[in-house]
């Protein structure tokens, strides 16, 4: 495959040529035509629980519907996503993840699907950081059944979220870190020194920072504090002028800076359809026609029905960050944090063939995306 346009991240006119799933060559167009549209490379989202109706928590949802939730997900400039699997009872939890890697196998663009995040069941039993995670099925971090999720997932399972306040978190952490899986800290209720302890054992991200956490907080010193400051932590946020107010993403993103922070979108089924009422595993959930997603007949956030490149918009909107910075939140920092190959420089050649071309109003700071490859693939054209 071909493809021109200016490259979002360098601002350079480029035609990019793709063989073997993979870019074999990037050169600039020396007399570029007028009209070029933007190319980045395609969006990864690192959780995603379920979307246009397929919820990733059920072992029950057919593959044909998962397939459909990852075509809306190409529409949106979304190249990859880690499949997000919650709070469960055990069997449940491993039914799930085998039914996506199920799927993954089965489906013609299944790849999309690049590894499974794990949020939960090691969080905190507490209310407010727990979030719409079922209180009877939080239990300590088990090893063992980690083993087993890696087992029943085919080795997909590449994050795994958790609380660090548990005893057994340290350890836990460092075995699955040692294997290559990204160890991330959330819906926590922990002291300076248990984060300190996660982040020592190998713990690099914190899971949609800002949420899941108590309505109510002491000033100082608290949780949110100390993982802004911790440095050696990455953080994700769910920007979908909901979950986060402005004030705190922009000084959230002063703390870390771009390159330690990543666009995530937190999805549930509900994303990308109509108002009514969807399934997150073994609970209802409600989108409401403002956007909320809640657990049914409470005011608990429950997911989102966030887009990725609303997501980028609301970046440039919100946060004041330029085009190239949201995407780099959107693309490139998640390739980097959730360790996905051939994903980290960018439209280079060596790179896998994963593109996304949008037009782009600067006065709007909007987005519409027009096309999606898949490792070369056209996946979307709209």
């Amino acid at each position: 495959m071909k493809c021109s346009g200016i490259d979002a991240l360098t601002g350079e006119a480029v035609e990019i040529t793709a063989e073997g799933g993979a870019i074999t060559a990037v050169e600039p167009l020396l007399a570029p035509p007028r009209g070029l549209r933007w190319l980045a490379p395609g969006f990864i989202d690192l959780q995603v629980n379920g979307f246009a109706g397929a919820d990733y928590c059920s072992p029950e949802t057919p593959a044909e519907a998962i397939g459909r939730s990852l075509e809306a997900q190409f529409a949106a400039g979304v190249t990859r996503i880690f499949a997000t699997v919650i709070t469960g009872p055990p069997e449940e939890m491993l039914a799930a993840m085998a039914n996506l890697a199920r799927a993954r196998r089965e489906l013609p663009f299944g790849r999309a699907i690049e590894g499974i995040h794990v949020e939960g069941p090691f969080l905190s039993p507490q209310d407010g950081p727990r979030g719409a995670h079922p209180r009877e099925h939080v239990r300590p971090p088990d090893l063992e059944e980690f083993r087993r999720w890696q087992q029943a997932s085919e080795g997909l399972v590449r994050m795994v979220t958790l609380s660090p306040e548990w005893p057994e978190a340290p350890a836990f952490i460092e075995a699955i870190t040692s294997e290559g899986v990204v160890a991330a800290i959330g819906h926590l209720e922990a002291t300076a020194e248990q984060i300190e302890a996660a982040v020592r054992a190998g713990a690099r991200l914190a899971t949609h920072l800002g949420n899941g956490a108590h309505a109510m907080l002491p000033r100082h010193p608290n949780y949110l504090w100390q993982q802004l400051a911790e440095d050696r932590l990455a953080a994700s946020f769910i920007v979908d002028g909901i979950h986060l107010d402005a004030a705190f993403l922009r000084v959230a993103l002063r703390a870390k800076g771009v390159e330690r922070s990543v666009l995530i979108t937190d999805a549930v089924a509900p994303a990308g359809c109509g108002p009514g009422v969807y399934r997150l595993g073994g609970q209802e959930v409600e989108l409401h026609p403002e956007g909320r997603v809640t657990l049914r007949g409470t005011e608990r956030l429950a997911g989102s029905a966030l887009r990725m490149d609303r997501g980028v918009e609301n970046l440039m909107r919100l946060a004041g960050l330029t085009l190239a910075e949201a995407l780099t939140m959107a693309a490139r920092n998640p390739a980097r944090i959730g360790r996905v190959e051939h994903r980290l420089r960018g439209l280079q050649p060596g790179e896998r063939a994963d593109i996304v071309e949008f037009d782009y109003d600067a006065a709007a700071k909007s987005i519409r995306v027009t096309r999606t490859w898949l490792e070369g693939k056209l996946v979307y054209e709209g």
